[in-house]
């Protein structure tokens, strides 16, 4: 049976340095071209194998509503480095960027087929920084690979 697909954020926390060709374009096909960037997708097994391949220089986890709405309110962009706001929420079809957070954590719309609309969200690097070694797993203490809820709080840290 297949598991219910959820909205995962993808957070670029190292560079590639010596990284392979596949790793690289792995990177430039989610959008992460440059550290504390941040993108939305969902949970597909093509997006997991991907984040899989990129494990080493990215960190993942489910994305809540409230750290969306936070993400499209603070570091929303649109083409021309204009902030996302109402007008162009309603132009697109929805009440309030409540209701466009809710659309994308229920993955009714995709970041990359509104238009104008830029598919990254560029963070700060996180308030008193990472909480572990960059290099290592968030399983073993580190700060990369699958996170789980605890993405929520990265989010709000880097927004």
């Amino acid at each position: 049976m297949s598991e219910k697909r959820r909205c995962l954020a993808v957070v670029r926390v190292r560079g590639v340095g010596d990284a392979s060709p596949k790793i690289e374009r792995t990177l430039e096909l989610l959008h992460l071209n440059r550290n504390c960037h941040i993108t939305l997708v969902d949970s597909r097994s093509s997006i997991l194998g991907m984040l899989k391949r990129a494990s080493k220089f990215v960190t993942w986890g489910e994305a809540s509503k409230e750290s969306i709405a936070l993400l499209l309110k603070k570091r929303g962009r649109l083409v021309g480095d204009k902030r996302v706001d109402e007008e162009y929420v309603k132009k697109a079809g929805f009440k309030d960027l409540e209701e466009l957070a809710a659309a994308i954590y229920n993955l009714e719309v995709d970041l990359q087929r509104l238009t104008d609309f830029k598919p990254v969200f560029r963070g700060h690097p996180p308030k008193k920084g990472y909480k572990g070694k960059i290099k290592k797993s968030y399983n073993v203490g580190g700060v990369t690979g699958y996170r789980g809820e605890a993405i929520n709080k990265l989010i709000v840290s880097m927004a």
